[in-house]
């Protein structure tokens, strides 16, 4: 397996960093071709939406939002009263996640972090399944840092897209410069997504879209969970209430 290291042009864009803090774009990521893909700023700063709180309803146990950017989901957990961090190469991207009143690191995913093979819910959101631009290597990754029966909510792209990118960030509000050195990016939908998997040895899946975004859940072990939402008022609140106490990954430092 191929070590795949954090995109430092990623963490080091200026204009990331001040998207990040005033909220506000536009901002995208250019291929060598020309080809733009839109940063969802503005979303990305707001507050969970019913979309993203659905995905959240899925979530087992301890939550793990790896490239959690400005901390909208740790901080819809952290209101639910559920464990929850997030980690991101991004300064202020962290900055923001404690602002927002979540927990997060400033770390690569392939650092070594708190919690690995204990967590009971990797998040993916936001495209970071293209993190490094090597999926393979980064589902293995998800493995190292799941509990045993551990479940990975991956958000998609839609349709049947399969490609590995070399990308720099583009601030189109300042004349379109690109910033920082290139770095590999990946852009996956479902069914390419649910390849990887099945090559990888994940042996249950679920998916489903919402809006116009797609997700897929990967569990680490087969078991007779089927990751499908909580049905009830009741259940929701009785699973919440299972999970903030005990011991947690997220207080180990």
């Amino acid at each position: 397996m191929s070590t795949v290291t954090a995109p430092p042009a990623w963490a080091a864009s200026d204009p990331y960093a001040t998207a990040l803090r005033t909220g506000r774009g536009p901002l995208f990521l250019r291929r060598g071709d020309g080809w733009l893909l839109p940063l969802d700023v503005e979303r990305w700063c707001a507050a969970a939406d019913a979309v993203d709180r659905a995905v959240l309803d899925r979530c087992e146990g301890a939550v793990l939002d790896v490239g959690c950017g400005p901390g909208r989901l740790v901080a819809e957990l952290a209101v639910r009263g559920r464990h929850a961090l997030g980690v991101d190469v991004s300064e202020a991207a962290v900055a923001r996640t404690h602002t927002a009143g979540g927990r997060a690191l400033h770390r690569s995913v392939f650092d070594p972090l708190p919690g690995e093979g204990r967590w009971g819910t990797v998040l993916l959101m936001d495209g970071n399944v293209g993190i490094g631009g090597d999926v393979p290597a980064l589902l293995h990754r998800m493995r190292e840092l799941l509990s045993p029966e551990g479940l990975l909510i991956v958000e998609t792209v839609p349709g049947d897209v399969d490609e590995r990118a070399r990308v720099r960030v583009v601030d189109m509000a300042h004349g379109g410069g690109a910033v920082g050195e290139p770095f590999p990016w990946a852009r996956v939908g479902t069914p390419a997504l649910l390849r990887r998997a099945r090559h990888g040895g994940w042996p249950e899946t679920v998916q489903w879209t919402a809006g116009e975004r797609c997700f897929v859940a990967l569990r680490t072990r087969r078991t007779s969970r089927s990751a499908e939402p909580p049905n009830s008022a009741a259940v929701i609140s009785s699973q919440r209430e299972r999970y903030t106490s005990g011991s947690s990954p997220v207080a180990d430092r």
